[in-house]
């Protein structure tokens, strides 16, 4: 046994360390007290990148601090979840985040290791439908005649999406489900050669998110078949939503994009953090930019864990009937 005296030296020791050390408390206290990292898990350009640099600069404003993007692209935005996932639970590494990499990964990758739980949420911010289209070479004009003609020819109409597992592939994958349908699924490495493809009429359909096909859409090129939320998007009134077919009634997939932290965040920072989110998607400013972008600002105060349990349960759903997982 070690002796008495030993024994209270380290007590001694311990107490003195736990006073000059400053604790989690003062720490959480004082922020944020250095720059802050939002990453955003693709290559500048996209609606996650704008969405994140939107933020970021109206974060700044309310934290009083720098708030730096940092774009870590790779694996459908696994890689700058991950990095953010392994920082210091501290608030100064942030994700700006859409459900693919957030939710959907995992469902549609055994590589991908992580899931929703490995983060503390701060918050929604925002959200946009996608957007079902159809090139001239399919020849239909309305929802009506898509399934029609998709259903009296099973197998012999295609659609292209931005890429396996994706939320563009889901929410066709719902469409096909819901709508009794086949259709066999091309996927792009991107927006912009599936644009290209649809354009020069070497596919009959794809889906967009609604800000990326927004342009083909309303230069007479590309026809918009629906949008995938429940209801039709402000952005776009004139189009109609899914859902407002019969056979299509329980269409309801989006976009969104969340703020999230590494798990363990320390309750005092996610706190500070929810309000100043709440303030910044209030700013006039903020605001413009994501609905000229075609996005709708999330509500205040949503229950991000019962929203992203939800959102996830969905996913499943559509992984298991289109057996897409890799």
């Amino acid at each position: 046994m070690k002796p008495v005296h030993h024994i209270k030296s380290l007590i001694l020791a311990a107490v003195l360390l736990t006073a000059l050390t400053p604790g989690a408390h003062s720490q959480a206290d004082d922020y944020p007290s250095k720059p802050i990292t939002v990453v955003v898990g693709y290559p500048p350009g996209g609606s996650t990148d704008l969405t994140g640099r939107v933020l970021a600069q109206e974060l700044a404003r309310k934290l009083g601090t720098t708030v730096v993007v940092e774009n870590v692209g790779g694996a459908g935005g696994a890689i700058g979840a991950q990095k953010v996932i392994k920082a210091a639970p501290d608030g100064y590494t942030l994700l700006v985040g859409a459900n693919n990499e957030i939710a959907i990964n995992r469902l549609v990758s055994s590589a991908v290791k992580y899931s929703y739980k490995d983060f503390t949420p701060v918050g929604l911010i925002a959200s946009q439908p996608m957007v079902l289209v159809a090139s001239p070479k399919a020849g239909v004009k309305n929802t009506t005649e898509f399934i029609e003609q998709v259903k009296k020819h099973p197998g012999q109409y295609s659609y292209g999406s931005s890429g396996v597992g994706t939320a563009l592939h889901l929410a066709a994958e719902m469409v096909k489900q819901q709508g009794g349908i086949f259709m066999t699924h091309i996927p792009y490495r991107g927006v912009a050669p599936l644009a290209n493809d649809l354009l020069g009429n070497n596919i009959e359909y794809g889906v967009f998110v609604l800000s990326s096909g927004l342009a083909h859409i309303r230069s007479g090129k590309l026809l918009a078949l629906g949008t995938t939320e429940k209801v039709r998007s402000k952005v776009t009134p004139d189009i109609p939503a899914l859902a407002e077919h019969p056979a299509l009634k329980s269409i309801d997939i989006s976009s969104w994009f969340a703020l999230m932290a590494p798990a363990g965040l320390p309750p005092k920072v996610q706190l500070k953090l929810q309000k100043a989110l709440s303030e910044s998607l209030q700013a006039p400013e903020l605001r413009k930019k994501l609905e000229d972008a075609g996005s709708a600002i999330a509500p205040l105060n949503v229950d991000m864990p019962a929203f992203l349990a939800s959102e996830t349960a969905k996913y499943q759903r559509i992984v298991n009937f289109a057996n897409i997982r890799e």
